[in-house]
């Protein structure tokens, strides 16, 4: 997986960006789907692993699952302000 993490100040609010790549199966997904399962976690080049809400995938959910390459937005306490798929 690859990571990109910068800090970015708007109107006086720091929040960090990251990229990562996964790839998850549909069949895999429905665990999340029907509630068995309730975070993702993704493990960042660096080592360090980020864990967010499953339900932030929903968007990006296809008949192949989920695949490739997100950022991720955290506020300064580590909560989720976005998601989004850069690239397939």
């Amino acid at each position: 997986m690859h990571i990109r993490c910068r800090q970015t100040g708007v109107h006086g609010l720091m929040f960090q960006r990251m990229r990562f790549r996964l790839a998850i199966s549909a069949e895999r997904y429905l665990r999340y789907y029907r509630g068995r399962a309730r975070s993702v976690q993704a493990v960042l080049e660096d080592g360090r692993q980020v864990r967010f809400p499953a339900s932030a995938l929903r968007p990006f959910v296809t008949h192949e699952g989920i695949h490739g390459c997100f950022e991720l937005t955290l506020d300064e306490r580590n909560r989720l302000l976005g998601l989004r798929r850069l690239s397939e």
